[in-house]
């Protein structure tokens, strides 16, 4: 059997400093296609820091991103969105004033060809379609036409996830997609995750720790910038510095 990893994401070098604080240091790692990977961290490792730099959101002062073995380094976000990567934000990044359906039919608008990018959200029978298709596989069917700023706080972190999916990305980055949920969504939102890597890549930062270690296929531990140990969970779980540095203390 070929032991040649099948990696969706390749990050090479990595490296970010604002001013005298280098936030993000050489890091490199891969994400295998059709699995999760996850990033960890106690708070100010670096995390959000590193998804920027992966999504485009912030340029690198040094080193590579690379997807689908292309060099996407300097690609902006729109670009690298319609090569396949998608993310969800730490802060719910949603239209609150507008239908859930709305949140989706406008999110999937991008599935339009770009001749089409400016027709009325309405008149897209794609959008409308694959908004139906998200509304009833994320359970928000009876949530259509509330307000997305009417919803829960798990609903709203489902209805994210679902903006994210209308792109159909080969890649899903999630950024702390259970901060502030109860334990029930939690669990929901971890079971959701799973079902969700059966058929997508996920990059995953998440504060939980237990739910990182039985979720991922592979963990990557940021400490100070760097990175400071990466394998399976079971492997990062039972490394001394790891514990010494962040799970000692989670």
């Amino acid at each position: 059997m070929s032991s040649v990893v099948d990696a969706i994401l390749e990050v090479r070098g990595l490296s970010k400093q604002f001013g005298a604080l280098r936030a993000v240091d050489d890091i490199t790692f891969k994400a295998e296609r059709g699995r999760i990977t996850s990033v960890i961290g106690p708070n100010g490792a670096g995390k959000s820091t590193l998804f920027n730099l992966i999504t485009g959101a912030i340029p690198p002062n040094d080193g590579k991103v690379l997807f689908n073995d292309a060099d996407v380094t300097e690609m902006p976000i729109r670009e690298k969105l319609e090569k396949g990567m998608a993310r969800s934000f730490q802060i719910t990044n949603l239209f609150f004033d507008l239908s859930v359906l709305e949140n989706l039919r406008l999110a999937a608008q991008f599935l339009e060809h770009p001749k089409f990018g400016f027709m009325p959200v309405g008149r897209s029978k794609k959008a409308h379609a694959k908004a139906e298709y998200l509304l009833e596989r994320f359970e928000l069917t009876e949530k259509a036409p509330f307000r997305a700023g009417e919803l829960s706080h798990g609903e709203r972190r489902r209805l994210e996830i679902a903006v994210t999916l209308a792109s159909e990305p080969e890649l899903l980055l999630l950024d702390e997609p259970t901060q502030g949920m109860s334990h029930g969504d939690t669990e929901d939102t971890a079971d959701m995750i799973r079902r969700l890597s059966e058929e997508i890549s996920i990059l995953l930062i998440e504060h939980d720790i237990s739910l990182v270690m039985d979720l991922s296929h592979h963990v990557v531990v940021m400490h100070q910038g760097a990175k400071l140990s990466e394998g399976a969970p079971a492997t990062v779980r039972n490394d001394g510095a790891v514990k010494e540095a962040y799970l000692g203390h989670a």
